[in-house]
């Protein structure tokens, strides 16, 4: 098994990018939803109810954040932490209370213009702590700006019986992107990610936080921002569990227990069921 795809989403909701080698840190991948857009009180949005970030391109270089959209223009934000920058409290589900940099007017104005709404983009500064909640958490583990995990797995070959599935009900095959992974692992069978406790890419030590409960995120198409219904409707027939009966899972979640180091596309996938290497 190796590692095929490598995923970074600056801004948490906008598009992301693949990568060849990305460094990871206490957070997880470094430069992966280190940014948010929230409302006028602090709270985020993302493309659950706002489906036009689906459309904002987003590009990183060693000191800027830019973001672009096709007739829009783009406007480029520091990636620095600036102790001088306005802390704004914003909410992510039940993580209240974090302390994140304001970036300024000009980004809030050309997204609240983009997305036709009042907007602020804040990000991860000094003053930002926000630990994992999972219950496989532990002391030490933290997060940035995703939903609750620092990242996401899953394997092409689950991706493609999900494939033959909707093929076979006569429905389009979907992109990898509808899923928004950080890591896309190739050589193992379709869910054998949903298997494994702990294992290793390269240098890099993860933990399973449990299955990604899909939310409507996948039904958006990334490059025009439409609604359908699948692949939800497809995945509601098989990824369901009689533990929770109403969700409907694709993907692991991940909590990355080595907090330095770089993954690289190639990187071999060693997988334990112990609890120690």
């Amino acid at each position: 098994m190796h590692l095929s795809s490598l995923f970074i989403y600056p801004v948490k909701g906008l598009r992301g990018f693949s990568v060849n080698v990305a460094e990871v840190d206490a957070l997880g991948l470094i430069g992966d939803r280190r940014f948010l857009v929230v409302d006028e009180t602090g709270r985020f949005l993302t493309q659950r109810t706002h489906a036009r970030m689906a459309l904002v391109d987003t590009a990183l270089d060693a000191d800027t954040l830019t973001l672009a959209a096709a007739g829009a223009g783009s406007v480029s934000i520091s990636r620095a932490s600036d102790s001088s920058a306005p802390l704004r409290t914003v909410s992510i589900w039940k993580s209240e209370g974090l302390l994140a940099e304001d970036c300024g007017d000009a980004p809030a104005a050309w997204l609240g213009d983009f997305l036709g709404l009042r907007c602020r983009l804040v990000r991860v500064g000094d003053r930002f702590s926000r630990p994992v909640t999972k219950p496989a958490a532990r002391p030490g583990d933290r997060v940035g700006f995703p939903d609750a995990v620092p990242m996401l797995v899953i394997s092409e070959a689950s991706l493609a019986d999900l494939n033959a599935r909707l093929v076979a009900r006569g429905e389009d095959a979907l992109p990898m992107n509808r899923f928004r992974p950080n890591l896309v692992v190739a050589g193992c069978p379709a869910f054998a990610e949903d298997t494994w406790p702990r294992f290793r890419i390269g240098e890099i030590t993860f933990r399973s936080a449990g299955p990604c409960v899909r939310c409507i995120v996948p039904t958006i198409d990334q490059q025009t921002a439409e609604r359908g219904k699948e692949p939800l409707r497809t995945l509601a027939t098989y990824r369901r569990t009689a533990v929770n009966p109403t969700d409907v899972n694709f993907g692991q979640n991940l909590i990355n227990e080595t907090k330095s180091g770089t993954l690289r596309v190639d990187d071999a996938v060693e997988v334990s069921k112990l609890k120690r290497f």
